[in-house]
């Protein structure tokens, strides 16, 4: 018999890869033009937050592979861990 987790496995999620944030004000947002540097609250070299649906999962460096981005984990929570954030 088929048990719960096989019912899911092969829905597809969405992972996001987090560089960093700000807040800046709606006459801010309006000035934003081709070239505008946002100031983020991440610092050069800290790790990316990895987040399955919204939801922080891990954490990773940036790599390259085959001429694309990619990210490689270097902190990730245990998968039982994983699919209790992901029923919430």
């Amino acid at each position: 018999m088929m048990n719960e987790l096989d019912m899911i496995l092969d829905i597809p999620v969405q992972i996001t890869v987090e560089l960093g944030r700000t807040k800046i004000t709606i006459k801010n947002l309006l000035q934003l033009a081709h070239g505008s540097v946002v100031e983020l609250d991440a610092m050069a070299g800290e790790p990316m937050d990895v987040m399955v649906n919204g939801t922080l999962i891990a954490q990773g460096e940036v790599v390259v592979v085959n001429d694309k981005f990619g990210i490689r984990l270097t902190d990730i929570i245990t998968p039982s861990e994983r699919m209790r954030k992901l029923n919430r």
